[in-house]
């Protein structure tokens, strides 16, 4: 049920990011035509896709928290026993909700701060840049929890105890050939 919430969620999320990025490329490629061709522009361009980029970061981290597509290395916790691998996994998942907390925290503060404030072109709230924070803290938060909770309870088969991929090629022969290095 959880599961299937989460999944849904960053389908969701993906969609979104797949409209920001085009919006962004409309914008931007919009506003160089306007810009050398016809000497004018958007004013809006720059501002809406800087904050486009930002929002797509954490919502980008986001899916790829709940994909475990984030880089990382398992050269030591690949050569550990079963109990060593989950031991460090557990670890690892407090480490990573107390991130988690951390960014909760002081995004919601800048949000708290920032409501007040507007942006100098399209004038809203300076709250909505630094919300996308918050959602990362809580979004990444729960997908952690989930993932955690399944490790304590038992429910992670041996493979998904590595939760990083040890590099975009070692990612791509995986996809290739899962099972064969």
């Amino acid at each position: 049920m959880v599961k299937k919430a989460i999944d849904l969620y960053c389908r969701l999320l993906s969609v979104l990011l797949v409209a920001a990025l085009a919006l962004m490329v409309v914008l931007v490629f919009g506003n160089v035509v306007l810009r050398y061709g016809f000497n004018s522009g958007f004013t809006v361009s720059e501002e809406l896709s800087r904050w486009l980029f930002v929002w797509m970061t954490f919502l980008g981290a986001i899916v790829a928290m709940h994909e475990r597509a984030h880089l990382g290395t398992d050269a030591l916790v690949s050569r550990l026993p079963l109990a060593g691998k989950k031991l460090c996994l557990g670890a690892g998942y407090l480490l990573m909700l107390g991130c988690c907390w951390l960014i909760l925290r002081g995004a919601w503060e800048q949000t708290v701060i920032n409501l007040g404030s507007t942006s100098a072109v399209m004038e809203l709230s300076m709250g909505i840049l630094y919300a996308s924070g918050v959602v990362f803290g809580v979004s990444a938060g729960l997908v952690v929890l989930h993932d955690f909770w399944r490790l304590l309870r038992g429910q992670m088969s041996d493979a998904e105890l590595l939760v990083v991929k040890e590099s975009e090629q070692r990612a791509a022969l995986d996809t290739a050939a899962p099972g064969k290095h």
